[in-house]
């Protein structure tokens, strides 16, 4: 919202489009369109966009209070030998007898638990059972509901910052917050920085003018920090959309069509076991896995198929660890091997890139820095609501006016837009569901007022 109502409305001669500068076509065509745009989206979309910065702050926030709130669950005192993996996936079993092995972690520190992931009905809907076990005692500290590796209280807050707590349907406000941030931001900098180029106000651009009062010193700190923070935006709104509900999808798609995902690595022919023998199976695994030198921080899965267990390591800070091989269950032999190493690129972008948005991939320091992002963003929403507070319509003149600038914007670069938006919306349907309407609704409102204006002019 940093260029709203900027321009007065032109007069005199009109000169056609043969006599027309570049700049010209900026001013008459696409400024009028983007100021439009920038200026709905800022109104109805920035909101959301507020929301997701600030439930995002609070989740960037959750890794050093969940280690604290559960700290009697995930640390214990070290005790000599720890039992075999075995014993301790046994106890496990006996404190969730209705729950199916789904995943073990070996406790990775001499301070830490072993956790036991069941498959249970016992469980709440899309979570699983954790079972936190004494390495060395056999004691299980607590059973926890998990999602993943998150424990309830990470859990809670993903899910608000995913879904505010309404489950699938609320996922459709993270994308719409995903799926407009990058337009903001980059129809904000063509605005702030046309703006700022044709009054040779280079060094405005990223600095805002001294002394500047009122409103003008509002837009200066609103595109001055819009400019500081537009690669972070433009990250967050690429990753964010990688977990979106219908974007999301597409994303998919078209990693797994252009290979962009990590190898499989399922092996063929291994040996089954049953249920009785999963705790023996287990550490005949890890015992494998550790010869194939994964020891520390590693996830054993179990498999009820003839493509034998995997076993992948778990680091997901920098460097990353996230080598994974199959092991046969009952002979122990390695069925196949992928590293992390051997990995396409894109797929190791990708991954790199959702666990910098999620906070891991440079633990403390990665936290701050999306904290400060989440901060910056939510202060140029408010900046800019501050801007229009300033300027909005107080009379029916001013109602009368269009929205977003005073002059509006041409047929074709309306007409332009639209087949953009729908394109557009192929690939991501919220974004472009969202921006027909906002072109439809600016129609609409042009009508009105060119109807309204020619009723009052004199027969």
């Amino acid at each position: 919202m940093s260029e709203l109502q900027e321009e007065p409305v032109l007069s005199g001669h009109h000169r056609t489009r043969a006599d027309r500068g570049s700049s010209d076509w900026w001013r008459d065509d696409l400024r009028p369109l983007v100021a439009r745009i920038h200026f709905y989206a800022g109104m109805f979309i920035a909101p959301f966009i507020a929301v997701a910065a600030f439930t995002g702050l609070l989740y960037a926030l959750t890794p050093q209070i969940e280690q604290l709130v559960y700290r009697d669950i995930l640390t214990v005192q070290p005790a000599g030998q720890a039992l075999p993996l075995a014993e301790q996936v046994t106890a496990a079993i006996d404190e969730v007898p209705d729950g199916a092995v789904a995943a073990v972690r070996p406790a990775a520190e001499p301070d830490a638990v072993t956790r036991v992931v069941f498959n249970s009905p016992s469980a709440p809907d899309d979570r699983q059972l954790t079972a936190f076990v004494n390495p060395y005692s056999g004691e299980i500290t607590d059973v926890l509901p998990t999602y993943g590796e998150w424990l309830p209280l990470r859990t809670w807050f993903d899910d608000l910052h995913r879904h505010l707590l309404l489950g699938e349907p609320g996922r459709v406000y993270s994308e719409l917050a995903a799926s407009w941030l990058w337009v903001l931001g980059l129809s904000g900098l063509a605005l702030w920085t046309v703006r700022r180029v044709r009054r040779r106000q280079v060094r405005q651009l990223v600095i805002p003018q001294r002394g500047a009062r009122g409103r003008g010193r509002l837009m200066g700190r609103h595109g001055a920090l819009g400019v500081w923070l537009l690669l972070g935006m433009l990250f967050l709104s690429a990753t964010g959309l990688t977990w979106s509900q219908f974007a999301g999808a597409n994303v998919a798609s078209v990693r797994a069509q252009l290979d962009w995902t990590a190898p499989p690595v399922a092996g063929q022919s291994a040996s089954l076991v049953s249920a009785a023998d999963v705790p023996e199976a287990v550490e005949l695994v890890a015992a494998s896995a550790a010869d194939a030198g994964l020891s520390r921080g590693i996830e054993i899965v179990p498999s009820s198929e003839a493509t034998g267990w995997r076993v992948s390591e778990t680091k997901r800070s920098w460097p990353v660890e996230q080598d994974s091989i199959s092991v046969d269950p009952v002979s122990g032999d390695v069925l196949n091997r992928v590293d992390f190493a051997d990995w396409p690129f894109a797929a190791k972008l990708a991954n790199l890139g959702i666990d910098l948005h999620m906070g891991i991939l440079f633990g403390v320091a990665n936290q701050i820095a999306l904290a400060l992002l989440a901060i910056g963003i939510i202060t140029m929403v408010v900046l800019g609501y501050r801007m229009w507070w300033k300027r909005r319509p107080t009379s029916g003149a001013a109602y009368a006016r269009p929205l977003g600038g005073a002059k509006s914007p041409s047929a074709p670069a309306i007409f332009a837009v639209a087949l953009v938006g729908i394109a557009v919306g192929i690939f991501m349907p919220v974004l472009g569901a969202s921006l027909l309407i906002f072109l439809a609704v600016d129609t609409v409102l042009h009508t009105l007022r060119a109807r309204r204006t020619s009723a009052s002019l004199p027969s």
